[in-house]
């Protein structure tokens, strides 16, 4: 099976390119996925170049494993990229040339019905990214009590029909468990007046986005991993993000202007007293989005935006 069969990279030529991958480079992609990204890092630093792989999705890092069978260059890791400090550490990897991360979820995982990210084909209401370990979304669906899930619902994808949504939830789970994928977007979307249905997505997408970001706790280790992996970069070393929806955007970009801001006292103080020095220069001004082509080879990169920056000089000048 190749990358294509697994996943379409979003944006792969532009990632590269803001990436600036050096030959004998260490590199990590911390989202390796189906290895689309990994296979062009890997070509680009050469033999004498390390790449490091992380996932936590067990069935990505077995297809991986497969397709990068003899590069003994090439080091892969079943976790979650919270733990990229461990990893690192543990490899004795000091500092690091680049990072990507892809936040997206895999065309592999939506099309996989045993896997519960799509409401698109009927099966268990499951959505971890790794299924080997934590609460599904069934088991979430079924405990919490409506205001908990009102607020994950309009937190995580500012649906707002949260209320109502969660209320025909604890409803319907009374007369029978809400196990299945698409007896859940059924609940959702007969809880939106069809007049206000979203007009090019299905009604059920904000609820089952934010169940996923719930279910794999997305949100909340997001600012922490970016600001780990600037501080494992190199001098001019480059991270680069592809976010999916608004509200990973929007912690993307907040966290990569508050390493690139420096000096944080008071526009009136005459000389800098708190010794906050900028970390980063920021590279794209505005996201970097799908070009048309490739919108039309994968509508799915159509939300997609990417970010990136450069790890200045240590102590804060270029």
């Amino acid at each position: 099976m190749t990358e294509s069969d697994y996943h379409r990279p979003v944006m792969l030529e532009e990632a590269m390119t803001l990436l600036n991958i050096k030959k004998g480079g260490v590199y990590v992609d911390a989202t390796i996925g189906g290895g689309g990204h990994a296979q062009k890092m890997l070509a680009a630093i050469g033999s004498d170049g390390v790449l490091v792989g992380l996932d936590q999705d067990p069935a990505a890092i077995d297809h991986c494993r497969g397709l990068f069978q003899g590069h003994r260059n090439v080091i892969l890791e079943r976790v979650n990229f919270r733990d990229l400090s461990f990893i690192l550490d543990q490899r004795k990897i000091e500092k690091i040339d680049g990072i990507l991360f892809d936040l997206g979820v895999s065309s592999r995982q939506l099309e996989n019905t045993q896997r519960g990210f799509s409401f698109l084909h009927d099966g268990p209401l499951d959505m971890r990214m790794d299924n080997s370990r934590g609460s599904t979304a069934a088991e979430i669906v079924k405990s919490l009590a409506a205001r908990e899930l009102e607020q994950i619902i309009r937190d995580y994808s500012e649906e707002r029909w949260a209320r109502k949504i969660a209320a025909n939830i604890v409803a319907s789970r009374k007369d029978s468990p809400i196990d299945s994928t698409t007896k859940l977007a059924s609940i959702v979307a007969g809880s939106i007046p069809r007049k206000k249905w979203p007009v090019n997505i299905h009604p059920a997408t904000r609820t089952f986005q934010a169940l996923r970001l719930a279910v794999n706790n997305e949100l909340p280790i997001l600012q922490p991993a970016f600001s780990t992996a600037i501080r494992y970069l190199k001098q001019e070393g480059r991270i680069v993000v592809i976010s999916f929806h608004s509200l990973e955007d929007r912690i993307v970009k907040n966290t990569l202007a508050d390493l690139a801001r420096g000096c944080v006292c008071p526009p009136n103080f005459p000389v800098c007293v708190c010794g906050s020095a900028a970390e980063i220069k920021i590279l794209t001004k505005k996201p970097v989005v799908a070009q048309a082509q490739e919108l039309a080879l994968n509508p799915r990169s159509r939300s997609a935006k990417m970010r990136a920056a450069e790890r200045l000089v240590y102590g804060g000048t270029e």
